[in-house]
C-alpha cells in the first residue's frame, strides 16, 4: 500500500465517525445556507487572469516533510499571501498527515477575500458538502484515488453547489481519464504519490496533452524564481506553492520575490 492509498483508507475510516455525528442531510442544509449568504468567489476565474497566478497554500506539516510551520496563526499566513499577490489560497484540511481541520476553511474565509481551495483527499459526496458548508470555493479531486464513476459523480456534486474543481493528475494515463470529463482546471502534481519524490519535468511532459482552453496548474516542487519562469514560459496558467512559502521568515516578501 503506497502513501496515497494509506491516506485515503484513513480518510474513509474517519468519515464514518463524522457522518454519524453529523448526517449528510444536515451538512447539505448548512451548505445551502452558506451559499445563499456567501456565494463562491470564482476560483477558476481568478486563475484565468493575465499572467501567472499563484495559489498559495497553508500547510502546517506533511507526510514527506514533517513539521513545516506551526508557530504562526493561519490568519497571518493568509493575509500575507493576499498582500504578496496570491490569486487564491489553498487550505489543507486533512488532519492526521497535514495537521489541518475543516475549521481552517472558515478562519481563512474570514481573513481574506481571495477564493479558497479545500485541499484534502475527497472521495465521497459528504466531503463535497463539507467543503461547501465550510467556506470553500473549490475543491481538489485526485484522479489516482478515484474510479471514473466516482470522479464523475463528485464533479457533479461540486457543480451542484457551484464549486470549482482542481482535477489533479500525475501521469499520462490519469490525464487521459481526466480529459474525458472536460474539467475547466487540471493540476499536474510533480510529486509521485507512491514514492513522494518530486520531478518538475512532469509538468512539461504532460502540459502539451491538456486540452486547449483548460487552466493548467503546476503543483509541488516549485521553489525558485527560475522554476516560476520555466513554467510560465511553458504556458502554464498557475502554480500551487506551499512549503517554500510556509518556511519563509517573510511569507509576503517571499511571494512577491517569486512574482516580480
Amino acid at each position: 500500500m503506497n502513501e496515497l492509498q494509506r491516506i485515503v483508507a484513513r480518510t474513509r475510516e474517519e468519515l464514518v465517525g463524522r457522518v454519524a455525528a453529523r448526517p449528510l442531510q444536515e451538512v447539505h442544509a448548512a451548505a445551502l445556507r452558506r451559499l445563499r449568504n456567501d456565494p463562491p468567489r470564482g476560483f477558476a476565474e481568478a486563475l484565468r487572469a493575465p499572467g501567472l497566478s499563484v495559489i498559495a497554500e497553508h500547510k502546517r506539516r506533511s507526510p514527506s516533510a514533517g513539521v513545516i510551520r506551526e508557530d504562526v496563526e493561519l490568519e497571518e499566513v493568509v493575509a500575507a499571501y493576499e498582500r504578496g499577490g496570491a490569486r487564491a489560497v489553498s487550505v489543507l484540511t486533512e488532519r492526521a498527515g497535514f495537521g489541518g481541520t475543516l475549521e481552517d476553511l472558515a478562519r481563512a474565509r474570514a481573513a481574506t477575500a481571495l477564493p479558497l481551495l479545500r485541499k484534502d483527499f475527497i472521495v465521497t459526496e459528504y466531503q463535497v458538502a463539507e467543503a461547501a458548508a465550510g467556506g470553500a470555493d473549490a475543491l481538489l479531486l485526485i484522479v489516482a484515488s478515484l474510479g471514473d464513476e466516482e470522479l464523475g459523480a463528485l464533479l457533479g456534486h461540486a457543480a451542484g453547489y457551484g464549486l470549482d474543481v482542481l482535477v489533479e493528475v500525475h501521469d499520462a494515463g490519469e490525464l487521459e481519464r481526466a480529459r474525458s470529463f472536460d474539467p475547466p482546471v487540471i493540476g499536474i502534481n510533480n510529486r509521485d504519490l507512491t514514492t513522494l519524490q518530486v520531478d518538475l519535468e512532469r509538468t512539461f511532459e504532460l502540459c502539451e496533452r491538456v486540452a486547449p482552453g483548460t487552466v493548467i496548474v503546476s503543483e509541488s516542487g516549485l521553489r525558485t524564481r527560475e522554476d516560476i519562469d520555466r513554467v510560465a514560459a511553458a504556458g502554464i496558467d498557475a502554480v500551487l506553492i506551499g512549503e517554500s512559502l510556509m518556511r519563509a521568515p517573510d511569507m509576503e516578501g517571499a511571494l512577491r520575490a517569486l512574482l516580480q
